[in-house]
């Protein structure tokens, strides 16, 4: 089974509603598809979502990387030789972690179905089911406690609760969620890096005092601050998860050695794609740090690929992959099964998705 092509395509899905987060606002998945396919008939579906305020990756830097780069590197290779096929991958362009991602996800889609199995079993996972949350977005917080009574009422039991525009507004927004939606329904707050260091243990203990039973704060300070980062992990009770911090080995690595966050959020557009992602959850493992499997705004095929990931390993325990459930609509087939807030694992080979 070897590569003699891989085509790219533009899909734009319209939300159901529009997604806002401290960083960008935006009202469809506007992606790029990826196909890898073979000698022998077989295609390995891949996704990149062009996330520029936080991969730096547009639609144009993704095609230009895949078809200029990537592609004319990897035809020829058998899928067999998947170390091989990895190490080109990463050598033949810098960063651009998105478009790597996609051929990355492709090519292990293929791999597992040369296996014969579903890509989660390759990965050495036993787990055929996992729990997702759904995400709020930042808006009035009139308008966000009734999105988050919608979730509660299609039976999500885990909210991410996007804050990070509006300082200590943002406690008073989290205490009129908690009081609407109970005391049973896990909170996530992400602040997607809209605050200070000082300013979020400030704005975290005041939610700690009003008892609001946040389970954990996803990345609180810019990108780059892991002083900052490690700060407020030091002077906070709740667990901070790292998600912007944390895009490579070397990332993980540092924040890690350094007790910068209490967890780590793996998305494979951040890593590159799974080959990396899989390191990071190696270094987690030995160090017995959490991890989270998370997604950017994108549609079935590259959460799918998280799925995959996420049921693969046992490190992570929890789940941020709801992009499906916020398209209007699904125009893949096959692949795993995403029912609120269950995702189930197709029984088929590699990722599932067929078309």
């Amino acid at each position: 089974m070897k590569i003699i092509d891989i085509k790219t395509e533009n899909i734009k899905i319209p939300l159901v509603t529009p997604f806002k987060t401290a960083l960008r606002t935006t009202d469809c998945v506007d992606d790029i598809i990826v196909r890898v396919i073979t000698d022998t008939g077989e295609v390995g579906y891949g996704e990149a979502p062009p996330t520029a305020v936080i991969t730096g990756d547009t639609k144009m830097s993704i095609l230009g990387a895949v078809e200029d780069f990537i592609r004319p590197s990897l035809i020829g290779y058998d899928i067999e030789n998947l170390d091989g096929i990895m190490k080109k991958l990463h050598s033949c362009i810098k960063k651009n972690t998105s478009a790597k991602a996609a051929v990355d996800m492709a090519v292990y889609d293929l791999f597992a179905q040369k296996c014969g199995m579903p890509l989660y079993k390759v990965l050495g996972g036993g787990r055929n089911v996992i729990t997702t949350d759904l995400t709020i977005s930042v808006n009035p917080v009139d308008v966000m406690v009734e999105d988050a009574k919608k979730a509660v009422s299609e039976g999500f039991t885990t909210l991410k609760i996007k804050v990070g525009k509006d300082g200590r507004g943002d406690v008073e927004r989290m205490k009129a969620i908690r009081d609407a939606v109970g005391p049973d329904v896990l909170l996530r707050v992400d602040a997607n890096q809209g605050w200070g260091a000082k300013q979020a243990v400030s704005i975290i203990s005041a939610m700690e005092a009003e008892c609001l039973d946040i389970e954990l704060v996803e990345q609180p300070t810019v990108a780059d601050d892991f002083e900052g980062l490690k700060y407020v992990t030091d002077h906070v009770r709740t667990p901070i998860l790292a998600d912007e911090s944390v895009f490579s080995v070397r990332d993980a690595i540092e924040l890690i050695k350094n007790r910068a966050a209490d967890l780590i959020n793996i998305k494979l557009m951040k890593t590159g794609g799974i080959h990396e992602a899989l390191k990071i959850c190696g270094i987690a493992e030995t160090y017995g740090v959490e991890c989270m499997a998370g997604c950017m705004l994108e549609s079935k095929i590259a959460v799918s690929a998280a799925a995959h990931l996420a049921a693969g390993r046992s490190i992570i325990t929890k789940a941020d992959l709801d992009g499906p459930a916020l398209c209007k609509y699904d125009p893949y087939t096959g692949g795993p099964e995403f029912i609120g807030e269950k995702i189930i694992m197709n029984k088929t080979p590699g990722i599932g998705i067929t078309k």
